[in-house]
């Protein structure tokens, strides 16, 4: 009775109709997959899940009834000398669904609407994607039950190899669908291939039958077209990520994108999506507004060392020089905080002013060596952020920025890093802050000055940076590329920008003007 378990045949024929039954599945596949991203995340794999359940039970139900299958190939009616089975009308339906189903999605697709700006519509649609699933369901399990019977005489053979297939695509549905909805690509030419199936069974309801080996090598070759594009997609993101952080071009494409306008950058597909090429005046934001929030987004590049003030322009005590000459600095002095030092060596701590009034007020004798308190002390390395967060955390709002030997480089306070948001926020009577001593003059060229941080400069100037440089001002730019300290009037071209040295006091560039190059309509078409 059950001899024909043990004949190699049958085992061949069950391997070969599981095959044959994924190949007839994966359409169906796919267009479980692009209906079921249009429901809400939780909602996505019971849909899936579902969805393929109905079609085992459907493919099973159809088998068990393969008397009647075989009726359904039977001439119906006639029309125009053509007859027309229950068969035929059933792929002329399910062709028919599939094309209009096809032609609506690319059309959702292409005109670029975005469902998630509409979430009130999407969370009672389970059962119209159920219905639409099992809809499809009907007519391709049709096709691979009849495929079934023509190959195998078994009715057990046929079922084990209908559960069997539909085990794996329910194994392979959840990554083909997550794989699918991360490529919007994909998603077009899946609804491509959907439309050329829809297009086949109506012609196979019309009685002109398209060969299966067509479809099938057309969709073979789109494939492998779209595979080498996801691998060229690869590569680039690959050598993106190599030339400058996901960080770096995440806000280069938000800084674009809210300024209105398209500049040549080196972007992926996903961050170039982002990026309107629109007009400045249709803008998000106005200019200072940009300004600010690209400070915030470059917080994580900067160091401290970037906004410090250097040790050659502190101003500080020396506790070794008379009394007299202490006092007279005192009386000038504009700052809250001051630096102590001893016989011009490093320095002891600093002295806040109000500590010295409070002492003067209680009749004490001026005492500054009581009063040293010891800030925080920032390697130049470190960045904004986590200063930001050593700032909160001491309840200060004053540091020491010292090099890899200890040695220290500069100070640099609570008020420089919110600077670095806001822009300049001077004192009464203060003089300038070089990171914001910048001036456009008449002729379109840029009076900087040389100490002005390359971050700030780049505000303004958009010159291309090296993250792994070793200098952060406009000196330290021009120093690094003329190999020596310019003189007054040297020239040199960096980029698209002449620099020309206007003040040089002591080795220190204080002046630079930045002009940039016109490039005319001959050099472009050259």
């Amino acid at each position: 009775m059950f001899a024909w378990i043990v004949d190699p045949s049958i085992w061949a024929g069950l391997v070969t109709l599981i095959v044959i039954e994924l190949v007839l599945g994966i359409d169906n596949l796919v267009f479980i997959a692009i209906l079921a991203e249009k429901l809400p995340p939780s909602l996505r794999d019971r849909a899936r899940i579902t969805g393929l359940l109905l079609a085992l039970v459907m493919r099973l139900l159809l088998l068990a009834s393969i008397s009647w299958l075989s009726s359904l190939t039977a001439p119906l009616f006639t029309v125009v000398g053509h007859p027309f089975s229950a068969r035929d009308l059933i792929m002329l339906l399910g062709g028919g669904f599939l094309l209009f189903k096809a032609t609506m999605e690319l059309n959702e697709r292409l005109e670029g609407k975005d469902e998630d700006q509409h979430p009130q519509k999407r969370g009672a649609k389970f059962w119209p994607v159920v219905a639409q699933i099992v809809v499809l369901d009907a007519v391709f399990s049709l096709d691979s039950v009849i495929t079934a019977v023509g190959m195998v005489d078994h009715l057990a053979v046929m079922m084990a190899a209908v559960i069997i297939a539909i085990l794996l695509m329910l194994l392979a549905s959840k990554p083909l669908t997550r794989f699918v909805n991360e490529h919007p690509t994909i998603v077009i030419l899946c609804l491509s291939f959907l439309l050329m199936i829809g297009f086949s069974l109506v012609a196979d309801g019309f009685g002109y039958s398209i060969p299966k080996g067509y479809l099938y090598a057309a969709i073979g070759f789109s494939v492998i077209i779209e595979a080498l594009n996801q691998l060229a997609q690869f590569n680039r993101r690959r050598f993106l990520s190599a030339k400058s952080p996901l960080r770096k071009r995440t806000a280069e494409a938000v800084l674009r994108l809210l300024r209105g306008s398209h500049e040549h950058a080196e972007l992926d597909a996903e961050t170039a999506s982002l990026v309107a090429d629109n007009a400045e005046s249709h803008a998000v934001f106005n200019k200072q507004e940009r300004m600010m929030i690209a400070r915030v987004l470059n917080m994580g590049q900067r160091t401290v060392s970037s906004i410090m003030t250097s040790r050659h322009d502190i101003e500080h005590l020396d506790l070794s020089e008379p009394a007299e000459k202490i006092m007279a600095r005192l009386d000038s002095n504009q700052h809250t905080r001051l630096v102590v030092t001893e016989n011009n060596g490093d320095p002891l701590g600093v002295v806040h002013v109000i500590d010295l009034l409070q002492q003067v007020l209680h009749g004490d004798s001026l005492d500054i060596r009581a009063l040293i308190r010891q800030p925080l002390v920032f390697p130049e390395q470190l960045t904004l952020l986590p200063a930001l967060e050593q700032f909160r955390t001491a309840r200060t709002h004053f540091a020491f920025v010292v090099d890899e030997f200890g040695s220290m480089e500069g100070v640099v306070t609570l008020s420089d890093v919110m600077e670095t948001i806001a822009g300049n926020l001077p004192n009464e009577g203060e003089t300038v802050d070089p990171r914001y001593d910048i001036q456009q003059n008449i002729d379109g060229s840029w009076t900087a000055n040389g100490h002005m941080p390359l971050e700030d400069l780049v505000m303004y100037v958009p010159l291309p940076l090296d993250e792994k440089r070793e200098f952060h001002t406009l000196a330290g730019l021009l120093m690094e590329h003329m190999q020596r300290v310019p003189q007054k009037d040297d020239e040199i071209q960096i980029s698209d920008y002449l620099f020309r040295t206007l003040q040089v006091e002591s080795h220190r560039i204080q002046k630079v003007q930045i002009i940039p190059l016109q490039v005319t309509e001959a050099d472009d078409a050259v």
